[in-house]
């Protein structure tokens, strides 16, 4: 399992993070995310890849920060 900690300026509201735990776990099933919603983070273990999980979140409109 790969560690992955990303900084989602665009995440916020409940609804925006359901929709980041979403499409994470569409890309691993057996991800585990979780969500610090008011400082905007969200830490995944997942056997994805960074760049898959970049380019979902950036699809669905949460960019991570560089």
């Amino acid at each position: 399992m790969n560690e992955f900690q990303f900084h989602l300026p665009d995440m916020t509201c409940g609804h925006c993070a359901a929709t980041v735990t979403k499409t994470l776990l569409a890309l691993d099933s057996e991800a585990q995310v979780h969500i610090d919603r008011p400082a905007r983070q969200v830490q995944v273990s997942t056997s994805a890849k960074r760049e898959a999980l970049v380019a979902a979140l950036s699809e669905e409109g949460f960019p991570p920060a560089e």
